[in-house]
């Protein structure tokens, strides 16, 4: 009877809000009452960890979003353009609006919410860096990151396990992919994001900060630099360690970004 919980938990999301993101809510009660009942114990598994990957990342965008005191209309039109890009379906947007809210109240426990992502993301380092980097998004889209935001993502970024310096790496590259502009009607991410949009030394340079490796890194090292994070970042690997398939667009930009770094570079040292 290891399948009454998911049953039951599955139609009564659905009856709640008549929409995909209810009938997931409710599997994971369900599936987490069968374990209860069955008295088995372990780690939370992956449906779980995309139900709080979910939640918590539009919560923590809007408590970002509020930082410096009020929400602006770019932070919303930053939020909505990423609504977008993730391709979300009307239950699921309803969904990601209410979290977005519930973050920006004056009560909300940041470090609640990120102690339970931590948890459930179980030490992968791979989610807690997409998560991050979802916010940080957010961010340069909407007001940037400059004062009150800038402290509020360190803060995150540090909850997360992720020192100063990967943080400032992780913003080079994002400007670097076009962020920061903000978003007003389609400007935020530059066309063709990658270091193919630049020509010259400045698309090379890009390259090398996108791998994470100096130009005098050798070709072996490029090379493993290269496999290393199309590995981690490959979208099919962090669907499977829970990330939301809803949230598989920022993944797929990032690995598209590292194979056009990789082109550029292996093209200027003639490696094959």
């Amino acid at each position: 009877m290891g399948w009454l919980g998911k049953l039951v938990g599955g139609l009564v999301g659905y009856l709640l809000t008549r929409g995909p993101f209810g009938v997931l809510v409710g599997l994971v009660i369900g599936h987490l009452f069968d374990r209860g009942a069955a008295g088995r114990a372990g780690a939370i598994d992956a449906v779980a960890v995309r139900v709080i990957f979910f939640r918590s990342t539009f919560a923590v965008m809007g408590h970002v979003a509020k930082a410096d005191g009020r929400v602006s209309e770019r932070d919303i039109a930053a939020a909505r353009e990423i609504f977008r890009q993730f391709r979300l379906g009307e239950a699921d947007t309803r969904a990601a609006i209410g979290f977005f809210s519930s973050g920006k109240l004056g009560d909300f426990d940041r470090d609640a919410v990120l102690t339970e992502l931590r948890t459930a993301c179980a030490g992968r380092r791979d989610l807690l860096a997409m998560f991050l980097e979802i916010q940080m998004r957010a961010a340069l889209m909407g007001d940037g990151m400059q004062g009150p935001t800038r402290t509020t993502l360190l803060a995150i970024a540090q909850a997360l396990g992720c020192n100063a310096l990967e943080f400032a790496h992780l913003e080079t590259v994002l400007r670097l992919q076009g962020f920061g502009g903000g978003y007003a009607g389609g400007r935020g991410q530059r066309g063709g994001a990658g270091p193919h949009a630049a020509g010259g030394a400045n698309a090379l340079a890009e390259a090398y900060e996108i791998l994470g490796v100096p130009r005098t890194a050798s070709d072996a090292e490029v090379k493993r630099a290269y496999r290393r994070q199309m590995s981690q970042n490959h979208p099919d690997k962090l669907v499977a360690r829970g990330l939301p398939e809803s949230l598989l667009e920022v993944a797929k930009q990032k690995t598209q970004s590292i194979q056009a770094a990789w082109e550029r570079i292996r093209e200027s040292r003639g490696l094959r």
